[in-house]
């Protein structure tokens, strides 16, 4: 199993996104790169916040992807690659994905992925284009937790609100998690299918599968961030351009801004 992609793999960096984003900048990135660390001293989350991993416990890699879309036809981006990420789980786990959503797997919007309500994965993407008449390149950083769900939620201290889960507890008590190398090739191979079709189609032939994988549909929600007062509102999915749907009365409002805490009110 090859990937059309260059494939990278280093035992430490501060970060593969910042990595990337260097090369960027640099107009050094003529053709996809993934890059994968076994140990990040200084990942990225969302909204500017460190993203924590044991290295033994988690994957975490970047992917340099160039669109011929210009950047503001790219919303749905992190809806999307959320789907490629379930689909590349599937394939490595061999379970299918009716198997994995019943068994809790889930996404919230904009870029988060949950098991049973719990913080299985994150998505982080960064980049642009340089002038007009370059690719624009997206950074696509993910992180994932892979065993020892516990250990990491003990690590980040006394955080009530924030639950762990890993991939392990998506499988039964014979099954064995894939070899990291297999699974990360297998989402890389994912990630490259479901890119080039969003490059070429955009993201509303996904919008009826992303619903499907809704953690939040349907319930009450509020929508916090940038400093504003929170939006209240029950989810109702999301539109063709991948915003947020909520219905507030006799209206239905759209979030755009990916920079928000989605939380379920109390």
């Amino acid at each position: 199993m090859t990937a059309n992609c260059i494939l990278e793999r280093v035992a430490e960096t501060q970060s593969t996104n910042n990595d990337l984003l260097e090369r960027w900048r640099a107009g050094e990135l003529i053709d996809p790169v993934a890059r994968i660390a076994h140990k990040q001293t200084a990942g990225k989350g969302r909204a500017g916040r460190t993203w924590l991993a044991h290295p033994e416990d988690s994957i975490c890699f970047s992917l340099a992807y160039p669109f011929t879309r210009k950047p503001g036809e790219l919303s749905g981006l992190s809806l999307l690659v959320g789907l490629a990420v379930i689909a590349g789980i599937a394939q490595a786990c061999d379970l299918s994905e009716v198997t994995l959503h019943q068994a809790g797997l889930r996404l919230k919007w904009p870029n988060d992925l949950l098991l049973n309500n719990a913080k299985l994965g994150g998505i982080l993407i960064e980049g642009g284009q340089a002038k007009s008449t370059d690719p624009t390149w997206m950074i696509i950083g993910i992180g994932m937790n892979l065993r020892n769900a516990n250990a990491i939620e003990t690590s980040l201290g006394n955080q009530p609100e924030l639950k762990i889960g890993a991939l392990d507890q998506l499988l039964s008590p014979q099954s064995r998690l894939p070899d990291m190398e297999y699974l990360w090739l297998k989402l890389i191979a994912s990630l490259e299918h479901h890119l080039s079709e969003f490059n070429q189609h955009g993201f509303e032939q996904h919008q009826a599968q992303w619903k499907k994988w809704d953690a939040y549909l349907g319930q009450i929600v509020c929508i916090s961030g940038a400093g504003k007062e929170p939006i209240c509102g029950i989810a109702q999915g999301i539109d063709n351009a991948g915003a947020l749907l909520l219905q507030q009365d006799n209206k239905t409002i759209a979030i755009h801004a990916g920079d928000v805490s989605l939380r379920i009110q109390s």
